[in-house]
């Protein structure tokens, strides 16, 4: 699989020689992929910079939009989850949520970069039968060069989160935002996702040409960003959100997505805290109702789980059950070597046994 690295871009700082990368080929395909640089952090500079201050506003009104948003949820009543049906349901709104506003932040920082342009609507691309069978059966690197139509014959569609669109390099880059990586472990969903990824991209420069006014690239990479910052993998697609600021060539954008993803944690604590102390107190009242009823009545409470016993209680009743007889499998000794009759067997959706 094709790998490559971004030069030096004009008005970037001075660094080493040893740096130094060479230009795209013509027409390429790849996973995002970078050089790893020793060097200081202050002396990795990208020509453009963000910085938190200039974006909070910004960044705040989306964390405020997200949590009414979870807040907002009507949890259906569930019979396991009783009182704290709500919690269950914050929890999972904040899994969705979380991905929605990593991807609006990114899309708001992007804008530091006037070379970017960042696409998020319409964003379906067909999934092209050649393109599908391309990438299954070829290792990704003899495709370099290999461009498809976007009209041609397609199995399904893949829609990514961003598709970022570089134009004084002319590089397109196929982005899929993940809150974590983690859920996706040991299985195969995340090798699905790229090969998507892959065949979306061979028919990508096609797909800018026809639909967004004659956009042209000659290059595309495709880049699965965990928003937790878990050790990443640039060989296979694998991107850290602490290294966006390469993709994006804007200084200061991993900064500002772990200040916001910082303070959406906190309101996102906040908001839980509060739905337990609500699900506990109405545990405690109907606690406290009960204890009031039985004092009123002088009758004690019922014990749910049955009286105490000892061990050796237990134990004396399970031995008197075990000798009860009730469960003489002598009547299964006679022969069952007779081969069975033909029966018809009947398949087809339940339904209700007939009354007899």
């Amino acid at each position: 699989m094709t790998t490559h690295t971004l030069s030096v871009p004009a008005g970037e700082v001075l660094r080493s020689t040893a740096a130094a990368v060479p230009m795209f080929s013509q027409r390429s395909f790849g996973l995002a992929a970078r050089s790893n640089i020793s060097e200081p952090a202050v002396l990795r500079r990208h020509p453009h910079i963000v910085r938190f201050a200039e974006v909070e506003a910004d960044l705040d009104l989306l964390i405020d939009r997200a949590i009414a948003a979870i807040a907002d949820g009507e949890p259906v009543e569930d019979e396991i989850l009783g009182h704290y049906v709500h919690i269950a349901s914050l929890v999972r709104a904040v899994s969705f949520r979380e991905g929605k506003l990593l991807e609006q932040a990114v899309e708001r920082l992007a804008k530091a970069n006037s070379n970017i342009v960042v696409l998020t609507q319409s964003l379906k691309l067909p999934l092209v039968k050649a393109a599908l069978e391309a990438v299954s059966g070829n290792d990704w690197q003899s495709l370099d060069g290999v461009k498809l139509d976007c009209e041609a014959s397609a199995k399904g569609s893949y829609t990514p989160d961003l598709i970022l669109v570089n134009r004084v390099r002319h590089t397109a880059y196929i982005l899929d935002l993940k809150r974590s990586l983690a859920s996706y472990g040991d299985t195969s969903r995340l090798e699905e996702l790229k090969l998507k990824m892959m065949a979306s991209a061979m028919v990508l420069p096609d797909w800018l040409y026809k639909n967004h006014k004659r956009l042209m690239v000659d290059t595309v990479e495709v880049a699965i960003v965990d928003g937790a910052s878990r050790p990443s993998d640039h060989a296979t697609g694998i991107w850290a959100l602490s290294e966006i600021d390469d993709l994006l060539e804007i200084d200061g954008v991993a900064v500002c997505m772990a200040e916001l993803r910082l303070r959406f944690g906190r309101r996102v604590q906040q908001l839980l805290e509060a739905e337990a102390r609500k699900a506990l107190g109405v545990l405690a009242a109907v606690a406290s109702g009960a204890m009031r009823a039985s004092t009123v009545s002088g009758k004690p409470l019922v014990a749910l789980n049955g009286p105490s016993r000892a061990y050796e209680e237990e134990q004396a009743m399970a031995a008197l059950d075990d000798d009860d007889g009730h469960y003489d499998l002598g009547c299964f000794d006679e022969d069952q070597g007779d081969e069975p009759e033909p029966v018809r067997i009947r398949i087809g959706f339940a339904r209700r046994p007939r009354r007899h």
